[in-house]
């Protein structure tokens, strides 16, 4: 699991309370331990109940990540958004403005959006690997973590029609 990779920073796909979760999000807080709950607990609410809106991004240590810091990030809910692909590239591009206003060089992003919130793997890969080229020059290295073989495989194929150019 990308949780074991060590990297400078780990972008979580949080949803806006950013208090743990399911999917990558889950597994991104129990590798952490308790000590990322309470800092994200300590990230001032926007809103009752939301510490990080949708296409927004906030910064945490790591803590027993092998990374030094965690930018949570909230994709969109593909079916509930009014316009997901503006709302999954502002999460892209919000966690690479963190990144980079934290002089942060190696980012590893998970596939957002992909999991539980149902963005179809073709699409978000497209935007992903669209915006991450947008800002390749701000970084020493982008790695994309993904969760099954199918997923790498189509981020692989738009990997190869983004950057050909």
């Amino acid at each position: 699991i990308f949780t074991a990779q060590q990297r400078e920073l780990q972008v979580n796909p949080a949803n806006e309370q950013m208090l743990g979760g399911g999917g990558a999000d889950g597994a991104i807080h129990r590798a952490a331990g308790p000590d990322l709950l309470q800092a994200c607990y300590k990230v001032p609410e926007v809103r009752p109940g939301v510490r990080c809106p949708t296409g927004e991004a906030r910064i945490t240590p790591g803590f027993k990540l092998p990374a030094s810091h965690v930018i949570h990030t909230v994709g969109p809910i593909y079916n509930a958004d009014s316009n997901p692909q503006a709302s999954l590239r502002n999460a892209y591009r919000k966690s690479l403005s963190v990144a980079k206003e934290n002089s942060i060089q190696y980012i590893a992003f998970p596939a957002i959006s992909c999991g539980v919130y149902g963005y179809p793997f073709d699409e978000a890969a497209t935007i992903a690997i669209s915006t991450v080229k947008e800002s390749s020059n701000d970084f020493k290295e982008v790695h994309f973590v993904l969760f099954s073989p199918d997923i790498y495989n189509v981020w692989l194929n738009k990997a190869n029609e983004v950057l050909k150019d």
